[in-house]
């Protein structure tokens, strides 16, 4: 009896040692599945590939916003894989996200996420992640060498900003006072006009193969408002969605006070919608304030917060008028507030309960 029961509390000692020797030794056949780290999910962050705004989309057409994990802009390979031109292919029998080929299906769209806000988010870091461009298997590093993997979230694989201009042959900038990342130079493809990957010469490198370029936007523009270039002041050229289909919307006043809004259908160049304003257009005296500054107005409204609590920091005008919009979150507050960029004025503002 007293040798059945030291057997039993030697066994109970044991136990948890062998659980811990479990623990440091991985089951054979067992696959990584990837840990799970703190993340931010960035819709208030801006995009910029070859001069054009881009906006990212998944295969059902839901918008996929740029994430922000561990000090890096990551952005979503199979929306990448459509600026290249490439086909994203996925085998979940080997964990490898495949680009390669000349893309056969049209490249996503949908409707923009005008609800999506800047929030914390969990995502899994895919070591057992493959990723191969073109038949080669490729690995990534971070400015100091060391290796960096894809991350999954919400289904979607994203690779860190650098590794993407690497795949895309660009150099990679990033504004942090404007929330922005500019990818440039090389040469932006899209299968839905190009067979075969390949750029036909003389091609446009200003925006996705198959639309007009920002230039030919301005000068559609100008043609339908009877204005010369050099009678016009340009103060907005973007690429944006409207029900479904891509659009440019452009914004300038002209040197005699008129200022006129422009939507242009992005591949056709056809105008399909344009406002204008006779109201007198009064350019700032002397030279506006700096994003420094605005950003030191804003944050003395926000008593406590600092510059990283600022989601959004962009020059905008409205009628007319030069002005900083600003969106800060901090201790569970949202503030939003307009600066005029001449005189430095607080002229909106607003605060509430931030969403998660």
């Amino acid at each position: 009896m007293e040798k059945a029961l030291t057997k039993k509390i030697m066994g109970w000692l044991l136990l948890p040692l062998l659980c811990a020797a479990l623990l440091l030794v991985p089951l054979a056949g067992c696959a990584n599945a990837g840990s799970a780290d703190a993340a931010r999910l960035r819709p208030d962050m801006t995009i910029i590939i070859d001069g054009v705004k881009q906006a990212f989309y998944n295969a059902n057409g839901q918008q996929v916003h740029p994430i922000l994990y561990s000090g890096t802009t990551y952005l979503p390979v199979r929306a990448i894989g459509e600026l290249m031109g490439k086909n994203v292919d996925w085998n979940e029998e080997t964990k490898t996200v495949t680009l390669g080929g000349a893309r056969t299906t049209p490249a996503a769209s949908g409707t923009p996420d005008a609800k999506a806000r800047a929030q914390d988010i969990t995502v899994e870091v895919r070591s057992d992640f493959t990723v191969v461009v073109d038949s080669t298997a490729r690995t990534f590093t971070d400015a100091n060498g060391k290796t960096v993997y894809p991350v999954l979230y919400n289904g979607s694989t994203y690779l860190p900003v650098r590794a993407v201009g690497e795949l895309m042959g660009k150099s990679v900038a990033w504004d942090s006072a404007a929330s922005t990342v500019t990818l440039s130079g090389g040469t932006v493809t899209d299968a839905d006009s190009f067979s075969g990957g390949t750029t036909p010469s003389g091609g446009n490198t200003n925006s996705p193969a198959g639309q007009i370029t920002p230039e030919d936007a301005k000068a559609k523009a100008l043609a339908h408002a009877g204005v010369t270039a050099s009678g016009a002041v340009f103060t907005k050229v973007e690429l944006d969605w409207e029900d479904g289909r891509q659009v440019y919307e452009v914004e300038f006043y002209t040197t005699d006070g008129k200022e006129y809004d422009y939507e242009l259908d992005a591949k056709t160049g056809e105008v399909i919608g344009f406002d204008y304003d006779a109201e007198s257009y009064t350019p700032a005296a002397g030279n506006l304030i700096t994003r420094e500054k605005a950003q030191e107005i804003a944050l003395s409204k926000v008593p406590g917060a600092a510059a990283s609590h600022i989601v959004k920091l962009e020059l905008d005008y409205d009628d007319g008028v030069a002005i900083y919009e600003v969106e800060i979150i901090y201790n569970g507050m949202e503030y939003e507030m307009e600066i005029n960029a001449s005189t430095g004025s607080i002229i909106a503002f607003e605060g509430e309960p931030a969403h998660r």
